[in-house]
C-alpha cells in the first residue's frame, strides 16, 4: 500500500494533482483544501488512499493525515463513495466537517451534492463519536498584491468551473453560480469560489 507520494508538483488543478516521483507521475484526486495547500509550491507531499476496482486504480491524495483519516471514516459509511467524500472535504475544512458531524447538523451535511437525508443521518450516527479526535487549523490562499486582476479572474473562473464539473455538477448551472459569486467579490481565490459554489448548487 502507498502511504504517501512526495516530489515535484507536475500538474495541479482544483480537482487533481500530479506528483512526480523518480520519473513517475502519480495522478491523485484531491479536495479544494488540498489544492489550496499545494498551490504555488514546486514540491509537494500527499498522503494517499488507493481505490482499487476491477476497471480502475484510482488514487486520492490529501495534504494532511487528518484529512485522509476523515476521508476513510466517511467512505466507511454506506452510501458515501470516494467522490462524495471528496466533495464533502471540499465543502468544509476537516475541523468544520468534524464539528458539523459532532453537532449532528444534518441540514449542513445535506448541502453537499450527492448526500441525501438518509445518508447524512447515517454519517452523523456512525461517525459522531469517531470524529472528535480530528482537529486541523485550516488555511486559505490569498491573492498577491499587484497581480493582473482581469487575467486572474479569467483563470479563477475557468479553474472553478472545471473543478465543479469534475465533481459532477452540470456546466450551465455551474457557470451561472460561479459568475454570480465572482461578480459579488472579484478578488476571491479559486478555492473560496468553489467552496461557495458547492454550498449554492
Amino acid at each position: 500500500m502507498i502511504d504517501y507520494v512526495k516530489g515535484a508538483v507536475a500538474e495541479l488543478t482544483p480537482a487533481t494533482a500530479t506528483i512526480e516521483c523518480a520519473g513517475v507521475g502519480f495522478l491523485c484526486n484531491i479536495s479544494v483544501n488540498t489544492y489550496s495547500a499545494l498551490q504555488g509550491k514546486r514540491e509537494g507531499k500527499l498522503y494517499v488512499y488507493e481505490a482499487i476496482r476491477e476497471d480502475a486504480w484510482v488514487l486520492f491524495g490529501f495534504a494532511t493525515r487528518e484529512e485522509r483519516d476523515l476521508f476513510l471514516l466517511l467512505i466507511s459509511v454506506s452510501g458515501v463513495g470516494g467522490n462524495t467524500a471528496r466533495t464533502m472535504l471540499s465543502s468544509f475544512s476537516v475541523a468544520e466537517l468534524a464539528t458539523v458531524i459532532m453537532d449532528g447538523n444534518e441540514r449542513m451535511l445535506k448541502t453537499v451534492k450527492g448526500l441525501g437525508t438518509k445518508t447524512a443521518q447515517r454519517v452523523i450516527v456512525e461517525l459522531k463519536d469517531k470524529v472528535s479526535t480530528l482537529a486541523l487549523s485550516g488555511g486559505s490562499a490569498s491573492i498577491a498584491a499587484g497581480e493582473d486582476v482581469a487575467a486572474l479572474n479569467k483563470e479563477v473562473y475557468n479553474e472553478a468551473v472545471d473543478a465543479m464539473r469534475a465533481l459532477g455538477f452540470p456546466p450551465a448551472p455551474v457557470s451561472k453560480v460561479v459568475r454570480a459569486i465572482m461578480k459579488d467579490d472579484p478578488s476571491l481565490p479559486v478555492e473560496k469560489v468553489i467552496k461557495q459554489a458547492l454550498k449554492m448548487m
